[in-house]
C-alpha cells in the first residue's frame, strides 16, 4: 500500500508534465491533451485525500472534474474541427488570425 505522499508526488509530477505541455506545445490536440492530464492529476488528490482522509466527497469531486473535462474536450474539438475545416491547420499561433 503506497502511502498519501507518493499519491501526491505522483500527481505533482503529471499537472507539471500538463502544464509544461500547455505552455510549450503548438498543437491544438497536444494541449487539449495536457489540459486532461493536469485534470487527471487533480482527480488523483481528490481520491488519494478521500482515502486518506476517510469520507467520500473527494470521491465526489471527481465526478465533477471528469463532467468538466468531458465537456471540454467536446467542445474543443468542435472547435477545432470548425477551425481545420476553414485554416487546414490547427497551430496555435494560427488562432489569434481568426477573422471570417
Amino acid at each position: 500500500m503506497l502511502s498519501l505522499h507518493s499519491y501526491l508526488i505522483l500527481s505533482a509530477i503529471l499537472f507539471s508534465i500538463g502544464t509544461v505541455g500547455v505552455l510549450v506545445r503548438r498543437n491544438a490536440i497536444v494541449i487539449f491533451m495536457c489540459v486532461e492530464l493536469m485534470l487527471n492529476s487533480v482527480n488523483l488528490t481528490f481520491i488519494a485525500f478521500s482515502k486518506y482522509l476517510g469520507n467520500i466527497d473527494g470521491q465526489v469531486f471527481v465526478f465533477f472534474v471528469m463532467t468538466v473535462a468531458a465537456a471540454e474536450a467536446a467542445v474543443g474539438l468542435a472547435l477545432m474541427i470548425a477551425f481545420y475545416k476553414n485554416r487546414e491547420s490547427i497551430d496555435v499561433e494560427d488562432l489569434r488570425l481568426m477573422k471570417w
